[in-house]
């Protein structure tokens, strides 16, 4: 029997654009593809392990001729809209008050501060969830083990009685090897708010 819900963020609830972020930054950087030491200053930024303007003056030693504005441009480009019929979801589901509502997100500042300031009923959304986990604020990410074993631990829970949904095939594969069940959501036909029809025979 399933009594806690665990969402993933991005293409879950908010719509994000990977694939033309992707495309956006490698046509501003003009190359064909990331470097190691971005992927590395990404990831560190990612787990909080280095500051927002650590991270953009990584990128502006880089990247000379660009400026600031360029660099955080392109990296909140991938953010997109957040449907409202998903907020009224996450709202019907904490006023029912059947499941433990916990959402775990790979995220950094300046997303959630992008998100924060163009999505106006953000504060409304994060009250829905009993608690919040975004990898900066954790320092830890998905999909290593030590991210679900801390939200485990953390709320006591039996991960037999646990469903985790995520867009990312990789992140739901590590998941299921400590027992949790999963729906890997194809964001491109499916919707989070299907939820309950889709995933019928684990309710």
């Amino acid at each position: 029997m399933i009594k806690t819900l665990i969402f993933d963020f991005g293409d879950v609830f908010i719509n994000l654009d990977k694939q033309g972020a992707m495309t956006n930054a490698l046509e501003l950087f003009k190359m064909i593809k990331f470097e190691e030491d971005m992927v590395e200053a990404n990831t560190l930024y990612e787990i909080g392990k280095i500051s927002t303007s650590e991270f953009l003056d990584f990128y502006k030693a880089k990247f000379p001729r660009l400026t600031e504005q360029n660099i955080v441009h392109a990296w909140n480009y991938i953010i997109k809209d957040f449907p409202t019929h998903r907020l009224d979801f996450a709202k019907q589901l904490s006023e029912n008050n059947n499941y433990k509502l916990i959402l775990l997100s790979n995220t950094n500042e300046m997303h959630i501060d992008f998100i924060k300031d163009n999505v106006s009923f953000y504060n409304e959304f994060k009250k829905c969830f009993d608690n919040f986990y975004l990898s900066h604020e954790i320092n830890l990410r998905k999909p290593n083990e030590d991210i679900y074993e801390f939200v485990l631990t953390e709320n006591n829970l039996n991960p037999k009685e646990c469903l985790f949904i995520d867009d990312t095939k990789e992140n739901t594969d590590a998941v299921q090897k400590l027992g949790i069940h999963t729906w890997n959501i194809d964001e491109t036909k499916e919707d989070v708010v299907d939820l309950f029809e889709i995933k019928k025979h684990l309710f």
